[in-house]
Parts: structure tokens; sequence; C-alpha cells
């Protein structure tokens, strides 16, 4: 269903580096700049945090502060929302630190597994 509330949510949570930057303004528990976000997600590039900082943005899980001084310094947080959801990226993040290792050791029984194995 497209009008699905926890498909909304997913679309959201789903992705990636939104994880990510949820989880590091949590941790932080400070507004983070641009460039400091960027420095301390590994392999993200520019153009997809952007995209994530904005989506964020849009569905109100953080905020975006804009200071007038040359250059501009942006600054983003989270929302009381962002707050709430990253209980929710959290949960998440406990669960894969405490069964990563049958997550790998599932993935290798399977990739040694006979080709014709179903």
């Amino acid at each position: 269903m497209k009008d699905c509330p926890s498909r909304t949510v997913l679309d959201v949570l789903a992705d990636k580096w939104s994880l990510y930057v949820l989880g590091l303004l949590r941790r932080h528990e400070r507004p983070l700049r641009f460039t400091e976000l960027r420095r301390r997600i590994e392999g993200v590039t520019q153009k997809s945090l952007t995209q994530a900082l904005r989506n964020l943005e849009r569905d109100g899980l953080i905020s975006r502060t804009v200071y007038p001084t040359i250059p501009p310094r942006v600054e983003y947080a989270l929302t009381d929302l962002g707050v709430e959801a990253g209980t929710l990226t959290t949960a998440i993040a406990d669960w894969s630190l405490t069964n990563a290792a049958r997550v790998h050791a599932a993935r290798a029984a399977y990739d040694d597994r006979p080709a014709d194995q179903p």
C-alpha cells in the first residue's frame, strides 16, 4: 500500500546514510556541521549525504540551522521526532552488535553450499 504508515517510516529509516546521520547526531547530542558528518561517515559521498540530510529534514527528523557568517555555517540537529526515531535506530544497532557474528556465519554457510543445492 502506497500510503501505509509503516511504509512511510521504512522509506526514511531504511536508507543507510540516514541511519548513520541519525546515529551520529544521537551519539553526539549536539548539532554537527556537514563537514563533521561527512568526515565521520566512512564512504558517504557529498551527494548522498546532502540527499539524506534533505530527506531527514523534510520528514521532520532533523533541523537545519544556517548562521549568517562568511562562509555560512550550517548545523544539523535532531528534532524531538528524530530523538524518538533514534530509539529505533539504537535498537537496530544493538541487535546488529549482538547478532553480526551469526549473520556472517549464516552467509558463509550459504556461500559454501554446492551450487546445485536449493
